[in-house]
């Protein structure tokens, strides 16, 4: 048996899998979630992987609503719409955040923080659809992912890649192993950071953003990790 750990290695769930490794070939989704708990055993760390073709590509002018960056992600403390809307304010630039908001504590951080920060340059869209949410990443200049906690991994990182949008992101969780300084995007040590970076954001190119999908965070190389552990088990 092989199974595959796609949320924090913390508290409860990391003794589950502490009871459950050796006879289970766990693995592990990022280096990042792996260092949470070290004495766990790993089969592998894979990451994700996109097929990049199922993403459409935007040059990063906007739509009808006009040029913006983009947060996606859950209304929590711990993704940071809230951040996401003052950098963005700070470096003069339009954000529409596009978040699931469900839960009670997702409803009450919205209200006391992000709510009061909402305006014709900052504007809630709600939870979108996925083929909006695909048009939003491919019109964005930007996406920016303030997160403040060890995130697994961050599927959003790559759909935004996939879609030619570079991310500006703080160098938490598995965010170093995804995003490129420089290249795919922006890695910022805070709110101050991320403002100053974001007024370079044109020196991205966003085809090498497509690239980093159609190469390392591909669905075939993805697919040929799991294969190569999988062989390795049965021999």
């Amino acid at each position: 048996m092989c199974t595959t750990v796609h949320g924090p290695l913390h508290e409860d769930l990391a003794e589950l899998y502490r009871a459950l490794a050796g006879p289970v070939a766990v693995v592990a989704i990022s280096h990042a979630q792996r260092a949470a708990a070290p004495d766990i055993p790993v089969a592998a760390v894979i990451h994700h992987g996109l097929e990049a073709a199922a993403f459409p590509v935007g040059d990063g002018t906007g739509d009808e609503r006009g040029d913006y960056v983009l947060f996606v992600g859950r209304m929590s403390p711990d993704k940071g719409a809230h951040r996401a809307v003052e950098v963005a304010r700070r470096a003069g630039r339009r954000i529409l955040l596009a978040a699931k908001m469900r839960e009670p504590a997702e409803q009450a951080y919205f209200a006391d923080q992000v709510r009061p920060l909402l305006g014709p340059d900052a504007v809630y869209l709600g939870e979108v659809e996925h083929q909006q949410k695909l048009q939003l990443l491919a019109g964005a200049r930007a996406v920016l992912f303030p997160i403040r906690w060890n995130e697994p991994f961050g599927m959003v990182l790559l759909e935004a890649m996939a879609c030619g949008t570079p991310v500006l992101a703080f160098p938490e969780g598995a965010v170093p192993e995804v995003i490129d300084h420089g290249r795919t995007g922006f890695l910022c040590q805070d709110e101050d950071d991320m403002v100053r970076w974001l007024a370079r954001i044109d020196e991205i190119d966003r085809g090498q953003c497509r690239q980093a999908v159609e190469g390392y965070f591909s669905t075939t190389r993805m697919v040929a990790d799991h294969v190569a552990l999988y062989e390795r088990l049965l021999s």
